[in-house]
């Protein structure tokens, strides 16, 4: 198993500089893991950086909250694409669904998937905000908006990924939908733990120390 095509090497920090992206794309090259994953405004610099490389560019869509219109996210969507971005990642509107208004979140869903067709698009659920049948709810939105992965976490909320929300969506989505499990996922053992319950892609910024087998106490 090669665990670098099962990374996406993020970095999303506000602070982030154009030479933090630069380096981040560089480290993807070196380890050549499956993605970058950045905020919208730096797919043009890594879409520059990665060249015709096989790393994709994945961006965020409605980051950290997800709770601003489906317009906007429909937008950031389709201009990350043009730009050179090859994969979505958009949160949930958690509150929506914390709300029980499921067509909502469903239309919300839906729109941003057809606004960019073949695209792959993950759904970030945010699960430290939410209970196991919200979880489950989530999953199952999911599959009817024809998500193609749902994501446990944004990384900026109390938590990340857990095992036990994975095996949560696992049973949900079964092999609808692939899973991504991001937030906290730091050493090559938590790691290969999240692959044996069926996780597909890993976010993370600690790619690196996992390649290098060390133990990295990066904030993400």
């Amino acid at each position: 198993m090669e665990l670098n095509k099962y990374i996406d090497h993020t970095l999303l920090s506000a602070s982030a500089t154009e030479a933090d992206i630069l380096n981040l794309c560089e480290e993807a090259l070196k380890y050549n893991f499956y993605s970058v994953c950045v905020n919208s405004s730096y797919v043009p610099i890594a879409k520059q950086a990665l060249g015709r490389s096989d790393v994709k560019i994945c961006t965020v869509v409605g980051f950290p909250l997800g709770a601003m219109s489906t317009e906007a996210k429909m937008f950031e969507a389709k201009k990350a694409i043009e730009q050179g971005a090859t994969e979505i990642d958009m949160v949930m509107n958690i509150g929506r669904l914390k709300s029980q208004n499921h067509v909502a979140v469903l239309k919300d869903i839906s729109n941003v998937k057809r606004a960019i067709g073949i695209v792959p698009l993950k759904v970030i659920l945010e699960i430290s905000e939410l209970s196991k049948n919200e979880i489950v709810k989530a999953c199952e939105i999911c599959i009817d908006a024809k998500a193609d992965f749902v994501k446990t976490s944004t990384g900026f909320s109390k938590s990340g990924a857990t095992l036990t929300a994975v095996k949560i969506m696992k049973k949900s989505v079964k092999d609808l939908l692939k899973i991504k499990a991001s937030g906290g996922i730091r050493d090559v053992e938590t790691a290969l733990k999240y692959i044996e319950v069926g996780v597909h892609r890993i976010g993370a910024s600690s790619g690196v120390a996992m390649m290098t087998n060390q133990t990295s106490h990066s904030s993400y």
